[in-house]
């Protein structure tokens, strides 16, 4: 085959450190465009971010040349350096270490964004950590919940 074709694309989710509530309504809509600008920068597309006060989802389609790990360590690391420059008041803000990733066929698209699109709602009932976790398990992700820091 003379071409190669692909179609990466990732559920995201990780949270502030120590889960702290930083990300409020102020914050949270130019926090979450200047992230799509990121990943645009990287050759990728921001499908739908959304979240809470201490944590994000993002759906982005990604390219190939470009490792998970390396787009992950560059969203954080320029986003959280991005908002004390721009919110300075939130010197304390940084992310977790870790994130959760999680590829998604092209059929489910719509649901994903849907679901990031309503987390209030659905964090209305449940909580980050049992969200989470249920994201582990649909995605079949084995995992000891001691080593959990959310």
């Amino acid at each position: 085959m003379a071409q190669s074709f692909t179609n990466l694309i990732y559920h995201l989710v990780f949270s502030t450190k120590n889960r702290q509530p930083l990300i409020n309504a102020a914050t949270k809509p130019r926090l979450y465009e200047y992230i799509g600008g990121i990943l645009r920068n990287k050759g990728g597309i921001a499908i739908e971010i959304g979240g809470m006060d201490d944590h994000i989802h993002i759906l982005a389609k990604l390219r190939p040349d470009e490792s998970l790990s390396d787009i992950l360590r560059d969203l954080k690391a320029n986003s959280s350096g991005w908002m004390h420059k721009v919110f300075p008041a939130l010197k304390e803000f940084s992310w977790q270490n870790g994130y959760g990733a999680f590829t998604v066929s092209a059929s489910q698209i719509e649901n994903v964004r849907r679901y990031i699109a309503d987390q209030e709602k659905h964090h209305a009932k449940f909580g980050f950590r049992d969200e989470f976790i249920k994201l582990l398990q649909i995605n079949q992700i084995e995992f000891d919940e001691k080593y959990l820091q959310i």
